[in-house]
């Protein structure tokens, strides 16, 4: 635990510094001590700020710890620095990689149970009603869509309303990606004009999975191989969640968005570089 809190920080101070980002000097916890708490909160107490802040404090990672309110309210204010971070892991990933396959997919994270909609605070809409297919129950949530590496490895996502359809995730997400790179995915993405419009502008071939009905018919080896490529992906949606705690505490929805950001980026962090 003690070299994995030591690598997290290294890496988040260095990549402050790669984009030139400088701490008030009033202030007596950094930036970059902030954000790996929220880190280390998300790897090991399940996204429990206050314990991981205590296990900082206790064991001199951060000597002048922030109490509760006072860090919740800083790390509000890094949100958006946060979310700049992950991409500039996700370039580096994109840029390192020599492999040019990633994998495209979404998965619900429920604010709460359907039958408690209605006692909902965090926010009200019926845009996040959503349906699960696989589980043929509705959910009250986000819809997390990500783009990952063929290894498994997170380099892009976006949130979107649990009732968003898939294909709508393809305008939300950059698609920053090197020329000549392989997207997979499934039926759900299937959006001709979106395929043609990324073929001609950037060079990336969307291979989505076909339906019967389609009118861009696969031949038999092709099918098998999208299949066996884009299936790796429910293995990494697995793995992410199976660090989630059975319900997401947040007072806020912008707070209940930054612990799943900071799940997402701990869990790249921990397959990119320290497992």
């Amino acid at each position: 635990m003690l070299n994995e809190i030591i690598t997290i920080y290294a890496i988040t101070d260095d990549l402050l510094k790669a984009i030139g980002h400088k701490d008030d000097i009033r202030r007596g916890m950094s930036d970059a001590e902030i954000i790996t708490t929220a880190l280390v909160a998300a790897i090991f107490f399940h996204g429990n700020h206050s314990n991981a802040c205590s296990y900082m404090k206790d064991h001199n990672f951060i000597p002048d710890m922030l109490e509760k309110s006072r860090y919740n309210r800083r790390l509000h204010n890094v949100a958006m620095l946060i979310n700049d971070l992950f991409h500039q892991i996700g370039m580096i990933l994109k840029e390192n990689s020599n492999c040019t396959e990633y994998l495209l997919d979404s998965f619900p994270v429920p604010m709460c149970d359907n039958i408690r909609i209605f006692n909902v605070k965090l926010i009200k809409s019926e845009e996040y009603r959503g349906y699960i297919a696989s589980k043929k129950r509705y959910f009250y949530g986000v819809k997390v869509q990500l783009l990952t590496t063929k290894n498994g490895i997170p380099v892009e996502f976006v949130f979107m309303p649990g009732s968003a359809s898939d294909v709508r995730a393809l305008n939300a997400l950059p698609l920053n990606l090197p020329s000549g790179s392989e997207v997979y995915s499934d039926a759900a993405y299937t959006d001709y004009h979106a395929e043609d419009d990324l073929c001609d502008s950037s060079e990336i071939e969307l291979k989505v999975m076909r339906k019967k009905n389609s009118k861009r018919k696969d031949e038999p080896w092709n099918q098998y191989i999208k299949q066996s490529t884009r299936h790796y992906i429910e293995t990494v949606f697995s793995s992410i969640t199976c660090i989630f705690p059975k319900s997401i505490h947040a007072v806020t929805y912008k707070g209940f968005l930054l612990k799943l950001e900071a799940f997402i980026f701990a869990f790249t962090l921990k397959q990119a570089f320290i497992e």
